[in-house]
C-alpha cells in the first residue's frame, strides 16, 4: 500500500468548527462516564484480590489466570461485536454492552471459588468485548482527524479519573464487612456493577450514532461535519489499494500486525500494573485498606495529566509516533527500576512507568485509525484491540505465576520492561496516512506490503 501524507494549511468554515465544539462538549464527556465505570468494573478485582483470598480460597495463580480470561472471550468477541455496532448503531450496541457487562460484573458477589471466579471472568469479557473499539469507531463517525487525538486523549484520561476513584471507593466498600450479612468485596462489586447497568440506560437517552441523527446541531452544521468526515475518508481511500482485502486477511499486512503487537506491549505493562499495584503499596506495611487505596490513586492521579498533555502535543505537532515513543520510554524505565529496589521506591516508579504506559496507549489508536478506511475501519479497529488485548491476559497469568514460584513478582517485571523497549523500537516501523497527503519528517511517504 501506498500512504502519502501533507498538511491542510486550509482553515475549517464556522460552522464545522462549531459542530465539533459542540460535538465534543456533548459526547467526550458522556464517553468518558462510559469508560470510568468500564475501567472500575474490569480492574476491581485488583482490590479484591486479599479478600477473595482469605473468603473464596482464590490463591495468587488462580487470581492471576481469573483476572486473564477475562481477555480470552474479550478477544474472542471482539470483531463480532464490531461489525454488530455497524449494522445497529452505537446508541444502541454501546447501551447494550454497558448493562449486560454491569449485571455480569454484580454478579461477581457471587465468585465463592475458583471456578465461579473463572466463569463470571470469561463472562464479562464476552459482555464487555467490543465497548473500547466500539468507541474509538464511533469517534471516527464524530471527530475529524485534526481534533481525534484529543478525543483519544479524554478517552483514555478516563481511565485515570477512574482509577483515582476506584481506589478510595473500592477501599471504602471493602470496608463493609457483614453489613446486611454480605462481606465488603461482595459489595464492592455490587455497587460498581449496577453503577454500569445505570450508566448504560443514560447511554440511551444521550448518545448519537452519527452527526445526522443529533437534534442538537443545526443542518449546516450537520452538513459541514458529515462532508469533512466524508472528505477524509475519501482521500484516504484514495491512497490505498483499489482493491480492499477481506477483514480477515487484514492480518498479511505488516502494518497489522506491527499495531497488534504495540498496542500488545502498552496493554502488558498496563495491567502488569494495574492488577498488582494495591499489593505493591501494601507491600509498604503498616496501611489500612482505605489507605491503601488512596495511595493506589497516585500514578492515575499524575498519568492524567501526562495524557492531557501528551494529546495536546501530539495534534498540535503531528508526532504522533515520537509521543508514542516517549510513553514507552517512561514505561520501560519505570518498571525496570521498580522491579530491583525497595517497596517505597518502586511505588514511585510505578508512578512513573504509569504515566508512560497511559500515554503510549492514548496516543496509539490516532495512527491505526487513520490507516484503516471504509468497511476495514470497525473491524480493522477492533482486531488490533483484540489482539492487544491479550496482553491482559498475559500480563496477569505471569505475574501470578512469577509470584507463585519465586515470592515475588519482579522477574515478571523485567520481561514487561524488555517488551516495552522491542515496542519503542517499533513505533519507528508505524505507518499512518495524515488529514492531508504532503510529506513531513515525521510522516513520509512509505510503502508497506498489504
Amino acid at each position: 500500500m501506498q500512504h502519502s501524507t501533507q498538511t491542510d494549511p486550509v482553515p475549517e468554515s464556522p460552522a464545522l468548527e462549531s459542530a465539533t465544539r459542540k460535538a465534543f462538549r456533548r459526547l467526550v464527556p458522556l464517553v468518558m462516564i462510559m469508560f470510568v465505570a468500564n475501567y472500575i468494573d474490569r480492574v476491581n478485582i485488583g482490590f479484591a484480590k486479599d479478600a477473595l483470598e482469605a473468603d473464596s480460597g482464590i490463591g495468587a495463580g488462580a487470581y492471576g489466570l481469573g483476572a486473564g480470561l477475562f481477555f480470552i472471550t474479550y478477544a474472542i468477541f471482539e470483531v463480532p461485536s464490531n461489525i454488530l455496532l455497524e449494522r445497529y448503531g452505537a446508541k444502541f450496541w454501546l447501551t447494550r454492552i454497558m448493562i449486560s457487562w454491569g449485571l455480569v460484573s454484580a454478579a461477581m458477589m457471587f465468585a465463592h471459588n475458583e471456578w465461579i471466579f473463572y466463569g463470571l471472568r470469561l463472562a464479562l469479557g464476552a459482555a464487555e468485548a467490543g465497548f473500547f473499539a466500539g468507541v474509538i469507531f464511533f469517534f471516527t463517525q464524530w471527530f475529524p482527524n485534526r481534533t481525534r487525538g484529543r478525543a483519544n486523549a479524554a478517552l483514555y484520561s478516563a481511565s485515570t479519573i477512574a482509577a483515582v476513584i476506584a481506589g478510595p471507593l473500592s477501599g471504602a466498600l471493602l470496608g463493609m464487612h457483614d453489613v446486611l450479612g454480605l462481606r465488603g468485596w461482595q459489595w464492592m462489586f455490587l455497587v460498581e456493577g449496577l453503577a454500569a447497568v445505570l450508566i448504560g440506560v443514560l447511554v440511551w437517552f444521550r448518545l448519537e450514532s452519527q452527526p445526522r441523527d443529533a437534534a442538537w446541531l443545526t443542518e449546516q452544521e450537520k452538513d459541514a461535519l458529515t462532508a469533512k468526515l466524508r472528505a477524509e475518508e475519501a482521500e484516504r481511500l484514495a491512497t490505498k489499494q483499489e482493491k480492499a482485502p477481506s477483514r480477515w486477511s487484514m492480518l498479511r499486512d505488516p502494518q497489522m500486525l506491527l499495531f497488534c503487537f504495540v498496542y500488545f506491549a502498552a496493554q502488558l505493562a498496563q495491567y502488569s500494573v494495574t492488577f498488582w499495584l494495591p499489593s505493591f503499596v501494601r507491600d509498604i506495611g503498616g496501611l489500612s485498606e482505605f489507605m491503601i487505596g488512596v495511595i493506589s490513586v497516585v500514578p492515575f492521579a499524575v498519568a492524567f495529566f501526562a495524557i492531557l498533555a501528551a494529546g495536546r502535543i501530539s495534534d498540535a505537532t503531528g508526532l504522533r509516533r515520537t509521543v508514542l515513543g516517549s510513553g514507552f520510554v517512561l514505561a520501560a524505565v519505570g518498571l525496570g527500576v521498580a522491579a530491583v529496589t525497595s517497596p517505597v521506591l518502586a511505588v514511585v516508579m510505578l508512578v512513573v512507568a504509569t504515566a508512560g504506559f497511559k500515554v503510549a496507549a492514548s496516543s496509539f489508536y490516532v495512527i491505526p485509525q487513520q490507516y484503516l478506511v471504509g468497511a476495514l475501519a470497525a473491524p480493522g479497529l477492533a482486531l488490533i484491540n483484540s489482539i492487544g488485548n491479550l496482553g491482559g491476559f498475559v500480563a496477569p497469568t505471569m505475574m501470578g505465576q512469577v509470584q507463585e514460584q519465586t515470592g515475588s513478582v519482579s522477574g515478571g517485571l523485567l520481561v514487561v520492561a524488555a517488551c516495552c523497549v522491542v515496542a519503542l523500537a517499533g513505533c519507528a516501523l508505524l505507518r499512518y496516512v495524515s488529514p492531508s497527503r504532503a510529506a513531513t519528517p515525521e510522516t513520509a511517504p512509505s510503502t508497506t506490503a498489504g
